[in-house]
């Protein structure tokens, strides 16, 4: 939904929230939620959706008379698609998923194509609306430790330019702008600002990807490099920034400064824990499921140590003394703050979003809590669709509406 009826930001939450891989699981978790969510937050007005779409869920809605009944349904509820989770490619609830979450990764054409694919469907879901370009965020690259050779960069960055051209193309062809946005997560290749900027900087905006894009698009060097920069850029996971113990303005600055466009903004909340004590370890047991993997990353005296799952935190924590802190990669409710004997990463989001309200960086928001399924049953007393207005109605709050 736009913030305001003159507003050219857009706030939604992620579908991922809700189980399903096929589109008919798709669409019958959309159809049983989204009325009662928009029911509740945007009752008078058009509601928009991020939807998240598997590999084989994206094939069946490209049968056309799929995707005719997917806007029947839209254009009676009051409905439109903005945005897509493009990030994970196959099954993503009730079995376990960890690292095999971003593959295929930046390297293999089976990412391209399913991208393309992607790009292809949301410039068919658009509203008739000019000034609303889509976005579909993805994986960060690949998993950091699978990166060990200099081939494994070049592979990644060409099939990025690759997607590059066939965004420009698709605009050319539909009159619509679709982007993509990698999202840095930790432990993947992509897992800071820092990473980001130089990954863009080195590979995605430079000169062989300009001569790549020329190449793929008869476009000359000027243009190739705007359509770059115009097709290529990230999603900001307040979660994984937070866990990364990233400062706000400087994320914004250091972005900003390398022309990176922030496509998409995944408002999440993470968990902190400061100080780490002997109890800390205990109080994590309840968040260790085997479907997702939640990074640790800790600060101590001699600067951050990362974990790529709990249970090597929980190992390397055994007998450790000196000031730390952890900041875990586990997706909880953006409303909560205070757990009593730990935190969460809210006071993150409190910023950039005041940040975001004084000046626009983005131009799409998405609320992304999917982790509501293992969430321990403590902090899942509402049903689902309560907690996403909850969520919602707390952006608003923060952004001043």
């Amino acid at each position: 939904m736009k913030l305001d009826p003159d507003s050219s930001v857009h706030l939604t939450y992620c579908s991922n929230i809700h189980p399903g891989e096929t589109w008919a699981e798709v669409r019958a978790q959309l159809g049983a939620h989204l009325p009662k969510v928009k029911a509740q937050l945007a009752p008078d007005r058009p509601f928009g959706i991020g939807l998240r779409l598997s590999a084989i869920a994206a094939e069946s809605l490209s049968e056309p008379a799929t995707m005719e009944e997917f806007k029947t349904f839209l254009a009676g509820e009051g409905l439109y698609v903005f945005t897509i989770n493009g990030f994970p490619y196959g099954e993503f609830h009730g079995t376990p998923v960890k690292q095999n979450v971003y593959l295929p990764d930046w390297r293999d054409a089976a990412r391209l194509a399913y991208s393309n694919r992607l790009a292809d469907l949301l410039a068919e879901l658009l509203p008739d609306d000019p000034a609303l370009d889509g976005s579909v965020s993805t994986v960060p690259g690949a998993f950091k430790p699978a990166i060990t050779a200099a081939a494994d960069i070049t592979a990644m960055a060409e099939n990025l330019v690759r997607h590059a051209a066939h965004l420009w193309a698709l605009r050319e062809r539909t009159g619509r702008t679709v982007t993509l946005e990698l999202e840095p997560e930790p432990c993947c290749y992509i897992e800071t600002i820092d990473e980001a900027v130089e990954f863009f900087r080195n590979h995605l905006f430079s000169a062989d990807a300009i001569a790549g894009v020329a190449e793929q698009t008869g476009l000359a060097g000027a243009a190739a490099e705007a359509a770059l920069r115009r097709h290529l850029g990230v999603c900001l996971d307040l979660c994984h920034a937070a866990v990364e113990f990233e400062s706000a303005e400087e994320a914004l600055a250091k972005l900003r400064d390398a022309g990176i466009r922030i496509g998409k903004m995944q408002i999440s909340a993470g968990l902190r824990f400061a100080p780490v004590d002997d109890g800390t370890v205990e109080l994590l047991r309840p968040f260790n499921d085997a479907v997702y993997l939640h990074q640790v990353v800790e600060r101590n005296g001699a600067g951050l140590a990362r974990y790529v799952d709990l249970p090597e935190a929980f190992a390397a924590a055994d007998g450790k003394q000196g000031d730390r802190e952890w900041r875990v990669h586990f997706h909880v409710p953006i409303f909560l703050d205070d757990l009593g004997r730990f935190s969460t990463t809210q006071n993150f989001i409190r910023d950039m979003l005041g940040r975001h309200r004084d000046a626009p960086f983005t131009r799409h928001l998405e609320v992304e809590t999917y982790t509501w399924d293992v969430l321990p049953p403590d902090y899942r007393n509402v049903d689902v669709d309560s907690a996403i207005v909850r969520e919602l109605q707390w952006v608003l709050g923060q952004l001043g509406q």
